[in-house]
């Protein structure tokens, strides 16, 4: 046998295998059968010779069809037929003729459309021909009774087995009506998250993308014109760290836009920020500011680790935000980042900025931007989600000075067959001076 026909001969007598409940009624009917055939309870041969136990033979063929009463049909059904036709000849038993009401009853419910109406209708057709023929030979009222018994027998099993299988069709359809109106919903709903980020990046491009695009060209228009007043450079230099700065935002906010256009999500933009972009977003910073305050970066990582996408994105976030606080809110001084690897427990990264806290209000005659509380906010919903740990508030320094401290720990475990683990010698980064 070829394996193709194996796995058809395979399916075939799975495919055959009786249901449990089908096993007990053809127990069930050949247990009965045989406890009336011992008390003599059934009817007289139509002939008159013959050995009383070739009437358990249509038993026993109808207990058969009633183990494949689910699966066999519409085989089982002309069996069955047959079956009680070989038991009225040999001297009905009560449980074949049970058994054959329960086998039109099943060719109804588990049948085909067409052999449920065949079943039906030919049910029918035999009450009213048995009726007919019986009140024509016999022209008696009683043969009336022998007609609503042959309507019992034959149309109550078929008509109840129709009635079931409808309800069962309309639970069907409905169950399916329900699938596609939550299929509808889900669609609808995904249209809608889909229109709401594109209105959110139209909006961005509108407003916010446009800002920082004239920022930028105003900036570099002004960087065009010679200063004959300004001999340090200071205003070159400001108005430089503007065009910077601003392109720099404008790059971030049409990333951020990219990401809401693309609702699918298929293409991520390449240009996502990684702890390499460290040390360029601290030279940025000291650009920014002269007003003593320095920035520092310490890492403890082992040297050309790499660590997952998220989380370097989550860290560059962290450490972007809590330098932008130390510009806002800073006094004067260093403020230091370190990157320590397997600092607080293994398979983590610590994230610390340090910025100097002054007890009085800083009030050095230079524009401050205002803040919201936004950025903690948001610091905190980064590092949840990637389910690491944030804290930050005032602390005391090393020397015993007041700071300001961020503290994040990202879970960040070594992966196998990477790059070194080990923890490497910190590389410290010190703001190179400027030439007078």
């Amino acid at each position: 046998m070829t394996p193709a026909a194996a796995t058809m001969w395979n399916r075939t007598v799975r495919g055959l295998r009786p249901h449990q409940d089908d096993v007990l009624i053809a127990v069930a009917g050949a247990a009965g059968g045989l406890l009336l055939w011992a008390f003599g309870l059934n009817s007289s041969p139509l002939w008159e010779r013959g050995p009383r136990w070739l009437v358990l033979i249509p038993l026993a063929v109808m207990c058969v069809t009633a183990l494949l009463r689910r699966t066999g049909q519409p085989y089982v059904l002309f069996i069955g037929i047959a079956a009680q036709a070989a038991d009225v000849l040999m001297g009905s038993l009560l449980a074949t003729l049970i058994l054959f009401t329960d086998v039109l009853y099943a060719a109804v419910l588990y049948g085909s459309p067409r052999l449920a109406r065949g079943a039906i209708r030919g049910s029918v057709a035999v009450t009213v021909l048995v009726t007919a023929g019986l009140l024509i030979a016999f022209q008696e009222p009683e043969m009336l009774l022998m007609g609503a018994a042959c309507a019992g027998v034959l149309i109550v099993p078929t008509s109840t087995g129709e009635a079931i299988r409808s309800h069962r069709d309309k639970a069907a359809a409905e169950r399916l009506r329900a699938e596609q109106t939550a299929l509808l919903a889900e669609l609808d709903r995904k249209q809608a998250v889909n229109s709401e980020r594109a209105r959110m990046a139209r909006e961005l491009h509108d407003v916010v993308a446009n800002h920082l695009s004239a920022i930028a060209i105003h900036s570099s228009a002004a960087l065009s014109f010679p200063d004959s007043h300004d001999s340090s450079g200071a205003t070159r230099d400001a108005l430089g760290v503007i065009r910077e700065n601003s392109v720099q935002g404008l790059a971030e906010m049409r990333r951020l836009i990219g990401l809401l256009r693309n609702a699918t999500g298929a293409e991520e933009p390449a240009a996502t920020p990684s702890l390499d972009g460290l040390d360029a977003l601290l030279a940025r910073a000291r650009a920014t500011t002269d007003d003593g305050r320095t920035f520092t970066l310490i890492d403890r990582r082992a040297k050309g680790e790499r660590l997952p996408a998220p989380v370097e994105l989550a860290a560059y976030r962290v450490v972007q935000e809590a330098v932008t606080n130390a510009l806002k809110h800073a006094a004067p001084g260093n403020v230091t980042v370190e990157l320590d690897r397997d600092g607080g427990k293994p398979g983590t990264l610590g994230i610390r900025v340090l910025s100097p806290l002054s007890s009085t209000p800083v009030d050095d005659d230079g524009p401050r931007a205002p803040g919201a509380g936004a950025g903690l906010v948001g610091m905190r919903e980064r590092v949840e989600l990637l389910r690491g740990e944030l804290t930050a508030g005032p602390t005391t320094g090393a020397g015993g000075e007041p700071v300001w401290q961020v503290h994040a720990v990202l879970p960040a475990p070594h992966e196998t067959g990477g790059a070194a683990t080990g923890t490497g010698a910190p590389r410290r980064y010190e703001p190179r001076e400027t030439e007078s």
